[in-house]
């Protein structure tokens, strides 16, 4: 007896963005609250007058800030472009070839299953793309602030 309950199919494509961006995203969210605390904790502690150990720390952490969030549009406009250009190179092969476009599709439709063409896995790749250097800055972070006393 053969069974016909169906199995459940992932949307990523094949290429794991989605599983990917779970994964980074579960990770920040252990990793800034910690952050988060430490730096509150050390500008209660400093009061008005800061010392340079804590001008330093707050100084870094804006041109961080600052540098993760470019870097971050910046890969997501790399990424958005090369979706265009992956969805341009379709059209185009559609046009030179518009007798050829329904075998074409079946073709690419058996493609779509192992590679990231689909729409949703270019979204994914986008967001994967622009979360990538915010992951790394607060991981980074993180890890340093575990070792550096509050005082």
């Amino acid at each position: 007896m053969t069974s016909t309950r169906k199995t459940r199919t992932s949307h990523t494509g094949g290429s794991g963005h989605a599983r990917s961006l779970m994964r980074k995203s579960s990770e920040l969210g252990m990793a800034v609250p910690q952050v988060v605390a430490h730096r509150l904790t050390r500008l209660a502690m400093a009061g008005p007058v800061m010392s340079s150990r804590d001008k330093a720390e707050f100084e870094l952490m804006w041109a961080e800030k600052n540098q993760a969030f470019a870097q971050s549009w910046q890969a997501m406009a790399a990424q958005a472009l090369r979706a265009q250009q992956a969805l341009a190179l379709t059209w185009t092969a559609a046009l030179f070839n518009p007798f050829g476009l329904a075998s074409g599709l079946q073709k690419s439709r058996a493609r779509s299953s192992s590679s990231s063409s689909t729409p949703f896995s270019s979204g994914m790749s986008i967001l994967n793309a622009g979360l990538e250097p915010v992951h790394r800055k607060a991981l980074a972070n993180a890890k340093r602030l575990r070792r550096t006393p509050l005082r």
